[in-house]
């Protein structure tokens, strides 16, 4: 059954990424001195998607691994570039500290946050699109996410590309406009085109446009490499040859962007507070990192939720 209000599905590592480069760290410290530019940002975006959105639910996902093995066996090449050289991600300094701070913020709050092993925030949100019962908004700067949107169930997603106060709220038909595929056809739309930010090379000489005609002609990966073993199909000769020399990349790239859907999770409680699971606690936090205003503008938010 339906819930009337939406779920909203969180991609944290997205949004305090964003709030980090967002705020200078200048302009958000600590009394000693420490930076919480990310977790001030982080907390406003929350207040701002709930005041907004009319969610009665929220569940933030996590990474508990940006860069699962069983990504990285299929195509080595897979976010390579953003290995630190001790290992691990590269990530400033300044922000990794921080983390921690904002999941002790959600846990005095009552939000849920969880993440798996193994897998990345994507796909505890792919596993949550599909588990947890409609409406359904995820909420991510993430282009790889497109694929999730599902008019049905319903599925929607909340772009934070222009930031959380100009979300574009994407449906099915949103994404055909942006990108000239369905959203279900999203993943191997990507695979062809490729995404540096990802390591994924993509095919050489396939760009968005070309990338689309292919996804209508053939309708997914699996049928242009089927196409290519046919002789009769009408590729251009230099297209047949770009894709021919991409085959192995071809084979596992779909794998590689496809969010999992069937992440192992517990059971989470999903329902958002009208008030701090744990006040004292949150109180706490807010003195000793100098974030009283954002906690009030969160916990205002949960208040207003619960009165409308």
């Amino acid at each position: 059954m339906a819930h009337r209000s939406p779920i909203l599905l969180i991609d944290a590592p997205s949004l305090y990424f964003r709030a980090y480069f967002g705020i200078p760290e200048s302009a958000a410290r600590a009394e000693d001195g420490t930076p919480v530019n990310a977790v001030r940002g982080f907390l406003d975006m929350l207040a701002t998607l709930i005041r907004g959105r009319g969610a009665d639910r929220m569940v933030c996902a996590l990474d508990y691994d940006w860069r699962p093995a069983w990504r990285v066996d299929l195509l080595p090449s897979y976010k390579a570039h953003r290995v630190a050289p001790q290992g691990g991600e590269v990530v400033p300094d300044t922000l990794s500290p921080q983390v921690p701070k904002i999941l002790e913020v959600l846990a005095a709050v009552g939000i849920t946050a969880v993440g798996a092993t193994g897998y990345e925030a994507d796909d505890v949100l792919g596993t949550l699109s599909v588990t947890q019962p409609g409406p359904v908004e995820v909420v991510s700067g993430d282009r790889d996410l497109f694929q999730l949107v599902d008019d049905v169930r319903p599925v929607r997603l909340l772009y934070v590309g222009r930031g959380v106060a100009k979300l574009d709220d994407c449906d099915d038909a949103a994404v055909r406009a942006r990108y000239g595929v369905p959203a279900d056809r999203y993943a191997d739309f990507a695979a062809l085109r490729g995404d540096p930010s990802d390591g994924l090379p993509g095919v050489p000489g396939v760009g968005e446009k070309t990338a689309a005609r292919l996804i209508e002609r053939y309708g997914s990966i699996a049928g242009i490499l089927a196409a290519l073993d046919d002789s009769d199909s009408s590729f251009a000769p230099g297209l047949r040859a770009k894709l021919a020399a991409a085959r192995d990349y071809l084979a596992v790239a779909p794998t590689v962007v496809r969010v999992a859907l069937d992440v192992p999770l517990p059971e989470l409680p999903t329902a958002l507070p009208t008030a701090p699971a744990d006040p004292e606690r949150l109180l706490e936090l807010a003195g000793t990192w100098n974030l009283a205003g954002s906690a009030r503008r969160l916990v205002d938010a949960l208040a207003a939720r619960a009165d409308a």
